[in-house]
């Protein structure tokens, strides 16, 4: 069956292979503060894993639940005190910059906690949504509330997908793009009903 997953997939095969869990929980930790690692891809190879019986699902849904929150929380600690300077300056490192994060934390500031849920499937603001939002001085309880559900909802999806999703895990993995186009036109919705529509009814 491994034949069956994509080459990206398979290159992490020896990854997973030597260090199971503990690559699902690192990576995942590290991608959610803004690192440059495959988080995604290692939890989709080990649920994959998981269904050829070499691992436990539900230990990887769990491990990567928690990794993500952790995560996540780190990033709005490191956006939170250190602010726009500190990302402004060591930023473009995780391809972080000033006009990028000028429109990311626009979103946060007209969205608030929906972006936080919806970010785990967004590439890019899932590596940054911690970050952004501690910049955005979101308060913290709503935050770890937004990104919790989100992660969880991330975690187990991804999960699933891997452990039975076998051979169309390709199909699968183009929900991320379906995803990010359907939040962009809901935003724009909203925003052409409050300056056009909605001003017209008053």
């Amino acid at each position: 069956m491994v034949q069956h997953i994509p080459s990206y997939i398979q290159t992490l095969a020896p990854v997973v292979d030597q260090y199971g869990y503990l690559a699902v929980a690192g990576l995942l930790f590290l991608e959610d503060f803004g690192i440059l690692v495959p988080g995604e891809t290692v939890l989709i190879a080990a649920a994959f894993y998981a269904g050829l019986g070499q691992l436990n699902i539900l230990f990887i849904i769990l491990i990567g639940f928690s990794a993500a929150v952790v995560g996540d929380n780190v990033g709005f600690a490191i956006g939170e005190y250190g602010g726009r300077p500190l990302i402004e300056r060591f930023g473009r490192y995780v391809l972080l910059t000033k006009e990028r994060l000028d429109k990311a934390e626009h979103y946060f500031n007209r969205h608030g906690g929906k972006i936080v849920a919806v970010a785990r499937f967004i590439d890019g603001l899932r590596q940054l949504n911690g970050i952004i939002a501690g910049i955005s001085e979101m308060r913290w309880l709503k935050f770890i509330t937004f990104n919790a559900i989100g992660a969880a909802v991330w975690v187990t999806f991804w999960s699933l997908v891997g452990y039975y999703g076998g051979e169309h895990i390709t199909t699968f993995l183009h929900v991320d793009l379906y995803i990010t186009i359907a939040v962009v036109i809901l935003i724009a919705a909203r925003l052409v009903y409050k300056r056009l529509i909605k001003p017209r009814k008053t």
